[in-house]
């Protein structure tokens, strides 16, 4: 047996028992080694937290020993998605995770609308970062920022979450671009990088972030701009969708609750048909 600790790759299976179990990133375990690149799993330790996800069908682990998300959104190439940056911080606020906003592709943005998304997102009280893999920009704030926390990496196709991995100097997997610049499939499988006394778990995918039935009071915390107000509705059970004298609905026609929170509010409760902010790897 290895006496340190192995941080493993989703799908790998632990024995315990001559019984098969699932372990998650963030499992700490302990491991025959083989002669190859492959180990035996013996044990894994009790979790501290897990993360699950969020589906009226099964519950599926996701994560394990996670205490921060980095979200990561293009500003450019694709144009950010703000109902889905919105729906990860959500559900990092839910889980109780300390959030990260990371805003890549600098030099492909219009300098006013990337001043605007780091002054909405640094005003609601997240830390942003303006990261540029290529040039470097950024990345070493970030790998200090990330020092001694167990993190995850999310975000959406072509948003350079996979480069950003590599240059902290982790490994991923990345399948082909687009010529529209979208990734047809970046990371297949999650991967675990350690950083200083700590790890970076690059995620496979945002669908597993999905915040699935959930009330407008439930939803709330993950709007934490929207709570005072709430407060003040007509109705205690408001829904801030079309009920009368809706503090938070005057809120965001005041300017006081930006308009793109709300309308991302309003999209998680009442997803269109065929989609909500789901999106690929």
């Amino acid at each position: 047996m290895l006496d340190r600790e192995s941080f493993l790759r989703i799908g790998e299976i632990k024995r315990t028992s001559g019984k098969r179990q699932m372990v998650v990133p963030g499992d700490v375990v302990w491991v025959h080694a083989m002669q190859t690149d492959r180990a035996i799993i013996d044990h894994a330790e009790p979790r501290t937290q897990t993360l699950t996800r969020r589906n009226a069908y099964r519950s599926k682990t996701i994560a394990a020993n996670v205490d921060t998300m980095a979200t990561v959104s293009a500003l450019a190439n694709p144009p950010p998605r703000l109902v889905l940056l919105d729906q990860l911080l959500a559900f990092a606020e839910l889980e109780s995770l300390e959030p990260l906003v990371l805003f890549t592709k600098p030099d492909l943005a219009e300098p006013g609308r990337k001043r605007a998304l780091v002054q909405l997102y640094e005003g609601l009280g997240y830390r942003v970062l303006v990261l540029n893999p290529k040039t470097g920009t950024n990345v070493e704030v970030l790998r200090a920022a990330l020092a001694r926390r167990h993190a995850l990496l999310c975000g959406a196709s072509g948003v350079g979450k996979s480069s950003l991995f590599r240059s902290l100097g982790g490994e991923a997997l990345v399948g082909e671009v687009s010529r529209r610049g979208l990734g047809r499939q970046t990371t297949s499988a999650a991967h675990l990088y350690r950083v200083e006394d700590g790890f970076l778990i690059d995620s496979p995918g945002v669908a597993e972030f999905g915040l699935g039935e959930i009330s407008p009071a439930e939803l709330l915390a993950g709007f934490p701009e929207m709570e005072e107000p709430a407060g003040r509705c007509r109705f205690k059970d408001c829904t801030h969708l079309h009920e009368p004298d809706c503090a938070v609905r005057a809120a965001v026609r005041s300017g006081a609750i930006a308009g793109s929170r709300y309308d991302s509010f309003r999209h998680i409760l009442r997803p269109p048909k065929g989609g909500g902010a789901r999106a690929g790897a």
